[in-house]
């Protein structure tokens, strides 16, 4: 219960929290899926800032869990694009049978596909 509620304090705080992203990526390997759903959140919320995340978050889009799947698409597209090393993973996702991961991988990839301004 406390890692599941430090991750998701951690998402709260948002880009601030920037310095717990390597605790937040550990915790993507988590037996709790409901911890490593909060992680990949966390780390979404912090953002760009979570960049060094971004190779764990890929592998988290073969999790068991489809919540944390869909959590690690949202999480990548939210750093943009220095999570480019995800585009393969996140393209087979396209073609996932449920509607929202598919909608969460296309909204990632347009979002990692974008400019750095």
């Amino acid at each position: 219960m406390v890692r599941l509620t430090a991750a998701k304090v951690l998402g709260i705080i948002g880009s601030e929290a920037n310095i717990a992203v390597p605790a937040l990526t550990e915790s993507l390997r988590d037996s709790d899926a409901l911890v490593r759903y909060a992680a990949a959140e966390a780390l979404g919320r912090i953002g760009p800032e979570a960049k060094t995340a971004a190779p764990a978050l890929a592998e988290s889009l073969k999790d068991s869990d489809g919540l944390v799947r869909w959590a690690a698409a949202r999480a990548l597209g939210r750093i943009g694009p220095d999570a480019k090393t995800a585009i393969p993973a996140l393209s087979a996702l396209l073609k996932h049978h449920d509607a929202e991961m598919r909608d969460a991988a296309a909204e990632a990839l347009a979002n990692i596909q974008k400019e750095k301004k």
